[in-house]
């Protein structure tokens, strides 16, 4: 699949936090990263990570998608940040993820076609399947040992529903102020809105199926 054309990234981030009248010193603090590094994302100068990129949406309250859609509007469209090829693409495995939700995956998606990405954080989301007008992301996850959904180590919180089942491994849930032990047959289901985080604290890859509806970030 062809990398989509990415607009200016950190000008869309640079928007959606001066909506929420949040400063960039408070978006920093929240993300777990340095004003600088913030500030850097925002005017192009540096590229993020997945993780980070992931965790900015979360404090945000934004999709992933929305970043990465050339029909959003923006301020900023049309107009290149420094370091950001016209032509070119930032992160473009994160872009080609972050399709067009008006495109459908499937019926059958075979395992060696599956889209897949890889955070930086230790873990692995290939995606199942899609399908247009359901807001709904169908999900392979692989948690490596020591791997977190959250590069910084801190809850994350986003707007949706996330259900899950795991086939193998295991892994430590941290939902609001409850700690609970996920093991092979386990499934759970929450509000995204609480504060949450998944970890393997194990030797051997967690993996299992997870269904998140919503605005997936």
């Amino acid at each position: 699949m062809s990398a989509a054309v990415v607009p200016p990234v950190g000008a869309r981030i640079r928007q959606a936090r001066l909506e929420r009248g949040m400063s960039l010193r408070a978006l920093a603090r929240e993300v777990g990263v340095s004003a600088s590094l913030v500030s850097q994302i925002e005017t192009g100068k540096s590229q993020p990570s997945v993780s980070t990129l992931y965790a900015i949406t979360t404090v945000l309250g934004i999709s992933v998608e929305s970043l990465f859609d050339a029909r959003a509007s923006s301020p900023m469209a049309g107009v290149n940040p420094p370091g950001v090829n016209p032509t070119g693409t930032v992160l473009p495995a994160l872009a080609a993820f972050a399709a067009d939700p008006g495109r459908r995956i499937g019926p059958l998606v075979a395992a060696g076609e599956r889209e897949t990405l890889e955070l930086d954080s230790g873990v692995v989301w290939e995606r199942l399947g899609r399908v247009p007008g359901a807001d709904v992301d169908f999900l392979l996850v692989t948690y490596r040992p020591g791997g977190s959904s959250s590069g910084s180590g801190g809850l994350m919180r986003h707007t949706g529903t996330e259900y899950g089942y795991l086939t193998s491994g295991e892994l430590i849930l941290t939902l609001g102020f409850d700690e609970y032990t996920v093991r092979p047959g386990d499934a759970v289901s929450f509000e995204s809105t609480t504060p949450h985080r998944y970890r393997n604290d194990g030797e051997v890859p967690a993996v299992g199926v997870w269904f998140v509806s919503g605005d997936v970030q």
